[in-house]
């Protein structure tokens, strides 16, 4: 262990025999690891006591400098808090799933008489009703488009539906049943709302039933285009049970493989709720190496359920360490018996089957992305001239409209690509339209303090999108933030804005490097740059946006700031003010038929 003050047999020797959790700590605070502990005691002095027999922990125990310690009531207590404090913190020597995003549900809104349908992710809120979680973003919307042709349920905004005068594109092609022009009942769109709700909560042999009972009395009825429509309903029901139909009997379950290739840990979960097949998703974890498959399963199910509520079933193809704990520290945080099952048989045993085919695919094609991923990273520290292979780096670029709302950008790659989590975006205080040098500076200054005080990683390789005058501003601000240790790059197009022609330049080195057009490591660098710029785009239009809406509509006599947000509140947007008829115009509170036509005519002059 590395010198410190620390002394381990004297902090033991003082440590309570409760339950609770510890994480050790560097010798600048970072938290190396966490664990969790029966009897934290006993635990923390095993570290000190013997030879763990795995290289990452032997690793982590010769760099402690001191441990942080928990006490809870319960073990259960303890191991939610340990799967908490790991997605917090990311400890570079615990087992950590990367899940940049919170999981996606669809909801049917219901605060409205005609309720909407559409993707949500976030916190949940009553009364609007969310179905879900699905796995990744593609289920939620291949789910909408479905129930959008079966149902025809509104996906647009409340400020859109109360500013219609006719249909919509949606309606014509006949995903929405018009009910902004009341082309539709409030009954009639009822029953279809509760419609979709049934096939969502897998009853769909009691929707088909109702729906051939609604054809057959539409058809003695002599309304045969309301009973054709029923019929298609039915059909298109059918051709949509397959997949409800391979989840059997299982109504609540999610289905974890794990595999171990070629070096790579990966666990695929399919998940399944009302008896519907939601998808697929697979996850790679950092740190399993040397980590045996229960103790990867173990840290997987704490972390994936820490943030989202677990299904009565947990089917996995290998038995979890501690699986009886897992599952009454699944119960109490969800309120309801929860299930780990390892060896099964029939439905069950098919899906997990099914699972494990997925999860193989997803590994061939990491291997293929992470080999030509690896070669870029390995290439690029050959490029610089490193003495290690850069695992982390960081890219910034500016972007405005002639000096208008100027955004710095900063995307940040690890050795798996693009973190995403960890962008960010600045917007320039106090910077003279147009200096790309004084944003550049400004934008590298705030990011590298905010390392400074430990919010991220320092990158290996920060990269400037730029020439010889961007990076030199890039050197004088990391110098001024106090951190050390960073390769510097810039990156110019070369003659002609070229792609394969870009020129690399370093400090203190008189003379661009100009690598070959077939160099991984120049594709590396046009990647992240490739990145960073349209992330700045996007967060510059978004600003410039917002300042061109207020400017257009305060140049207009008469609309004060109150009218202005009551305006672009009930429509939802300046766009949809600026297609706006008189008449819907005339229709928002405050806004007379004489103010309406100054406005239209402020946009169709």
């Amino acid at each position: 262990m590395s010198e410190s003050s620390f002394n381990p047999k004297r902090f033991v020797s003082g440590l309570t025999s409760r339950p609770g959790v510890y994480q050790m700590l560097g010798s600048d605070g970072e938290v190396l690891y966490v664990g969790k502990a029966k009897n934290l005691k006993k635990r923390v002095a095993s570290y000190f006591l013997r030879a763990s027999g795995s290289t990452r922990i032997e690793s982590m125990v010769d760099q402690i400098h001191d441990i942080a310690i928990h006490v809870t009531d319960t073990e259960n207590q303890a191991l939610l808090l340990e799967s908490s404090l790991i997605k917090r913190h990311r400890p570079r020597y615990n087992i950590v799933f990367r899940d940049d995003k919170s999981y996606p549900y669809l909801v049917i809104t219901g605060d409205h008489a005609y309720p909407r349908i559409r993707f949500h992710r976030g916190s949940r809120k009553k009364p609007h009703r969310y179905f879900g979680p699905y796995p990744n973003a593609g289920s939620v919307r291949r789910t909408l488009d479905s129930l959008q042709k079966l149902f025809q349920l509104r996906p647009c905004s409340d400020s859109f539906f109360a500013n219609r005068s006719r249909p919509c594109l949606q309606h014509q092609i006949k995903r929405c049943s018009a009910p902004c022009v009341q082309a539709i009942t409030e009954d009639a769109y009822a029953d279809d709302v509760a419609d979709a709700v049934r096939l969502l909560e897998g009853k769909s042999e009691v929707l088909v039933r109702k729906l051939t009972q609604r054809m057959e009395a539409a058809s003695e009825a002599l309304d045969f285009e309301r009973a054709a429509r029923y019929r298609d309903q039915i059909a298109a029901l059918r051709t949509i049970q397959g997949p409800r139909d391979a989840a059997g009997s299982v109504e609540d379950a999610d289905f974890v493989v794990l595999e171990q290739r070629a070096g790579l840990t990966a666990v695929g979960v399919g998940t399944i709720r009302n008896s519907q097949h939601l998808g697929y998703r697979s996850f790679f974890p950092k740190g399993a190496t040397d980590a045996d498959r229960g103790e990867v399963l173990t840290a997987f199910l704490g972390q994936y359920y820490a943030e989202r509520p677990p299904p009565r079933e947990i089917v996995v193809t290998d038995q979890p360490e501690e699986a009886e704990l897992l599952q009454q520290a699944l119960g109490a945080a969800s309120g309801r018996r929860v299930q780990i099952k390892h060896q099964v048989r029939g439905t069950r045993a098919r899906v997990l089957r099914t699972a494990r085919d997925s999860l193989q695919e997803a590994i061939a094609a990491r291997l293929l992305q992470g080999e030509a991923l690896g070669r870029r990273y390995q290439a690029l520290g050959e490029l610089l001239g490193l003495d290690e292979t850069p695992g982390r780096l960081e890219c910034f670029d500016i972007s405005h409209t002639r000096g208008e709302s100027p955004v710095a950008s900063c995307v940040v790659f690890d050795e798996d690509g693009p973190l995403k989590a960890a962008y960010r975006r600045f917007n320039m205080k106090d910077v003279t339209p147009g200096d790309d040098y004084a944003a550049i500076r400004q934008a590298v200054l705030r990011r590298f303090r905010r390392l400074k005080e430990g919010e991220a990683p320092v990158p290996d390789v920060l990269l400037i999108d730029g020439g010889k005058g961007q990076l030199a501003q890039a050197v004088e601000a990391v110098e001024e933030a106090g951190v050390t240790g960073v390769t510097i790059i810039s990156v110019a197009k070369g003659a002609d804005r070229r792609v394969g022609l870009e020129q690399i330049f370093r400090p203190d080195v008189p003379t661009a490097m100009r690598p070959p057009p077939d160099d991984p490591g120049l594709h590396l660098i046009q990647q992240i740059r490739d990145e960073a710029h349209r992330f700045a785009i996007e967060g510059h239009r978004g600003q410039r946006n917002k300042a061109r809406k207020q400017s257009v509509l305060e140049e207009i006599e008469g609309l004060g700031p109150r009218r202005r947000q009551a305006l672009l509140r009930s429509f939802g947007g300046l766009q949809r003010v600026e297609r706006a008829g008189v008449d819907e115009l005339a229709r928002v509170e405050g806004i007379s038929r004489k103010l309406a036509q100054r406005i239209y005519d402020r946009f169709h002059s």
